[in-house]
């Protein structure tokens, strides 16, 4: 909050009263007219400059878009695809389809495949948890093939499921022919699409997550660094997946955490591989400068508390069906407003978790977030008198 102190002073006996009366209007209109405005402005946000086909910024937490350029357009993934191949297995691995200990079997398939490799020798034996490091730091196509023909029989039914995963998570405009990212006409992504997927593997499987900040992995005595430049280059980055070919150019998943903040970028069909790592560095510093992430509410809150028709009980706490973050400009947060909204008169009996309405938060007159309203609990039907009673004041309602 602004304030404004201004002094008027007789002036010299040059100016006469029509003179002094004008001065005086003048400063009044500032007061109450544009000193308020000065006081609220908000400089406008800049939009990063990023050589590349496609990039998109997201926060984790709110899911929120803070930069993005043609974030829709489908592209090449190259290794990039792997992430969703560590996905589909993290799920087997939950599921108890298979384990880390599981000892697989090296195909000649997966022994000739081309390209980066973990250097897994045909029909040897290789821990899963290896597998994973291997599709994971080194890149390898030979350890990805082996993963999957472990998990699912075959690429191409491991394939089938990565697409089911991925229309699962609402990956609208992407699909996938392979485990690798090797070049297929059936295999492409979008910058957005890479960010929902990278996003659902932090948080349902921060445990394999992890493995994506290792700078390096040893097998078979052969020491292999992680393709990720800004591993070594910012501490706070701890992922997520590098990937080229010459139709895909260089691209670069990359999630960092600062000051309880999590951002995800996606850049997509740069020059080099020192374009993308400046070009993610770049998005990741943009986010971090310009934008702020605030925890509204937790899973437990009480937003509001309704009173229930025709119920047993006669008043109802109701709370978001989950964490409420949004992620608004630096020096923006006493603008935010937020409203609980419920759709209609709540009426017994209530059942726990019920969708009741929402919260709605706006900046500057903007919506920016949706969260639906629940029942804290439940709610029987009240004795018949005091239905019938209800019933006839919902009629005035």
């Amino acid at each position: 909050m602004s304030m404004y102190s201004f002094a008027y002073r007789e002036q010299s006996a040059q100016l006469n009263a029509t003179d002094q009366f004008a001065i005086a209007l003048r400063c009044l209109v500032f007061v109450f007219l544009v000193a308020p405005l000065c006081g609220h402005a908000r400089a406008p946000v800049p939009v990063p400059t990023i050589d590349s086909r496609s990039f998109i910024l997201m926060d984790h937490m709110s899911g929120q878009i803070l930069a993005e350029n043609n974030a829709d357009e489908r592209v090449d993934p190259a290794s990039i695809t792997k992430v969703m191949t560590v996905y589909v297995a993290a799920h087997a691995l939950r599921a108890g389809l298979v384990s880390l200990t599981d000892q697989v079997l090296i195909s000649e398939k997966a022994w000739r495949m081309e390209g980066s490799r973990m250097f897994i020798e045909v029909g040897k034996q290789v821990s899963v948890d290896d597998l994973l490091n291997g599709v994971i730091v080194q890149s390898g196509n030979d350890a990805s093939v082996a993963l999957a023909e472990h998990v699912s029989g075959s690429e191409d039914l491991f394939a089938a499921v990565m697409n089911d995963h991925a229309r699962q998570l609402g990956m609208l405009n992407s699909s996938f022919a392979n485990a690798t990212g090797l070049p297929d006409p059936n295999t492409y992504v979008t910058a957005r699409d890479i960010a929902l997927l990278s996003s659902a593997l932090i948080r349902e499987f921060p445990d394999i997550y992890a493995r994506f900040a290792l700078n390096e992995f040893v097998f078979n005595d052969i020491r292999q660094p992680n393709r990720n430049r800004l591993l070594s280059r910012d501490p706070t980055v701890d992922g997520i997946k590098t990937g080229h070919t010459e139709s895909a150019g260089y691209c670069l998943a990359s999630s960092a955490f600062r000051d309880g903040t999590r951002l995800i970028a996606a850049v997509m069909g740069t020059k080099s591989d020192r374009a993308r790592t400046e070009a993610s560095h770049t998005l990741l510093n943009y986010g971090y400068r310009f934008f702020e992430t605030k925890h509204l509410y937790k899973l437990d809150d009480v937003v509001t508390t309704a009173k229930v028709w025709r119920g047993a009980e006669q008043a109802l706490d109701i709370g978001p069906a989950h964490d409420v973050y949004v992620s608004i400009p630096r020096g923006s947060y006493d603008d935010l407003k937020a409203a609980a909204k419920l759709d209609n008169p709540i009426v017994a009996p209530i059942v726990k978790g019920q969708l009741l309405g929402h919260i709605v938060v706006e900046l500057d007159g903007e919506e920016i977030a949706q969260v639906p309203l629940i029942a804290r609990q439940a709610v029987a039907l009240g004795a018949f008198v005091s239905r019938t009673i209800d019933d006839v004041m919902l009629l005035f309602e």
